[in-house]
């Protein structure tokens, strides 16, 4: 059951990374990744609050929503990439800041998602 849980989690999670990106890069006129930034902080948001939930859900739920889910919306491969680009395409600042605020923004949002997880007893 665990294994199917986790195949129908990263069946929603893949889809909804690609259509937010998506979604969310249209809007801006700008080289920064916004989209991927956009999916890799709420994925740690999500698991921060999925960590400090494990014991009041079950199991299986958990790794479908984790490992399923989370782990086919969030993308550290795309973030190395499009850094990568950035620094090819001579866009040094925003390479910095991409590593920076999402390195950043991330731990904040496992930590706030720890936070309300905790609270949610």
């Amino acid at each position: 059951m665990t294994i199917l849980l986790i195949a129908l989690g990263a069946a929603i999670g893949a889809p909804a990374r690609y259509l937010t990106d998506r979604a969310i890069q249209s809007r801006h006129a700008t080289v920064f990744p916004w989209g991927t930034f956009t999916v890799n902080v709420f994925g740690s948001l999500i698991l921060g609050v999925l960590a400090a939930s494990t014991h009041r859900v079950d199991p299986a739920l958990a790794a479908g929503l984790s490992t399923g889910f989370c782990g086919a919306l969030t993308t550290y491969s795309t973030f190395s990439y499009e850094t990568l680009r950035l620094l090819e395409g001579r866009a040094g600042f925003y390479a910095a800041a991409n590593i920076v605020a999402r390195v950043a923004a991330g731990l904040g949002a496992a930590t706030i998602g720890l936070a309300v997880g905790t609270a949610m007893v």
